[in-house]
């Protein structure tokens, strides 16, 4: 059984009204929350690591969010972190760029909070399986590992067995040769 956690959300919004928001009403369901202003900024914070999702305003000055999502996704560290956009571009056009992009989820603003906790929730609990997945993967690849260097072991061990078992035949028949060679009827009389 998986201990249960607090969840850490980083909400980068270039408003300071909409991150006072959803850091008040995220931080009541229990998620601990980080805010942060500008592109640049939640960059450093996620290279920090210890966030399990990201809320990403699609259109911010100076570095936008989509150009977050494109170096967080190509960063190996923080490739699989879980990200939903968050656009007032509420046209679909949006969706398709931010989906393509490389986010795990979006929602257009102005939204129902209901339903952006209930995407987190969802995206968070994706993760989870994702990250229990391939911890049982490498489990899986480790205990193949091991079978395979026994696997390795037994055949050298086989190999072994065998040069043994035809040296001693081998040796068998040079003392069937030399028994033959010295039995009674095998000794010329002279």
């Amino acid at each position: 059984m998986e201990i249960s956690r607090t969840r850490t959300i980083l909400a980068v919004d270039d408003s300071r009204t909409n991150l006072n928001v959803l850091g008040a009403r995220l931080g009541r369901l229990g998620y601990l929350m980080m805010l942060s202003g500008s592109g640049r900024e939640a960059l450093d914070l996620i290279a920090a690591r210890g966030i399990d999702l990201v809320l990403l305003d699609m259109v911010m000055p100076d570095v936008s969010g989509l150009d977050v999502l494109t170096d967080v996704r190509a960063t190996p560290e923080t490739a699989e972190l879980p990200i939903i956009m968050v656009t007032s571009r509420s046209e679909p056009q949006a969706a398709v760029e931010a989906l393509a992009a490389g986010a795990d989820d979006w929602i257009a603003k102005p939204f129902a909070f209901e339903v952006l906790a209930a995407r987190i929730e969802r995206t968070l609990e994706r993760s989870r399986r994702l990250g229990e997945l391939k911890r049982a993967n490498a489990a899986l690849d480790a205990r193949i590992a091991a079978r395979a260097i026994e696997l390795g072991e037994m055949r050298a061990e086989l190999a072994s067995s065998q040069a043994d078992r035809s040296r001693l035949i081998a040796s068998i028949h040079a003392l069937h040769g030399e028994i033959d060679r010295l039995s009674p009827g095998s000794i010329r009389r002279g």
